[in-house]
């Protein structure tokens, strides 16, 4: 959550995931766990609607939030190719998008590495956050279904 403005709290956390099964039963995709093959939970990564008013809503988004245990194994960029293939493949997306404050070189890589294109054209200000917010301008990834590369 170092990107985020805030981290949650568990009510806010069990909200998210009640809201996640609302978005599985309603549009067929949400945000899924992480596990380490017989190991413990890590975080999400998936698919999520993004309906909220900007140049490219609504549209779907592939994110990740993995503890910070969990960086730099390649998990993330794992679950995430997962989602997007599953995303083109069995729920037959045309694009998918992903976005994060411009500091977050992290999350940036996972983007590049999964093929995500990156226009700086295309960069916004998050309307949940209030003008001066550090954290306000976001990068917007895009990737669309003949770029992908699985």
């Amino acid at each position: 959550m170092e990107h985020f403005p805030s981290v949650l709290s568990t009510d806010e956390s069990d909200a998210m995931i009640e809201r996640a099964r609302g978005f599985w039963a309603e549009r067929g995709f949400c945000w899924f766990a992480v596990q380490i093959k017989d190991g413990p939970f890590i975080g999400f990564t998936g698919l999520h609607r993004q309906e909220f008013q900007a140049h490219f809503t609504p549209a779907v988004e592939i994110g990740w939030r993995l503890a910070r245990a969990a960086w730099g194994f390649g998990y993330a960029t794992e679950a995430a190719r997962a989602a997007i293939s599953w995303g083109f493949d069995a729920l037959d997306l045309g694009g998918i998008v992903s976005f994060t404050v411009a500091a977050n070189t992290r999350s940036r890589a996972v983007m590049q590495r999964l093929g995500m294109r990156h226009d700086p054209s295309e960069d916004f200000d998050h309307p949940s956050l209030p003008v001066g917010h550090p954290m306000r301008r976001h990068v917007l990834y895009r990737l669309d279904r003949a770029g992908w590369a699985g």
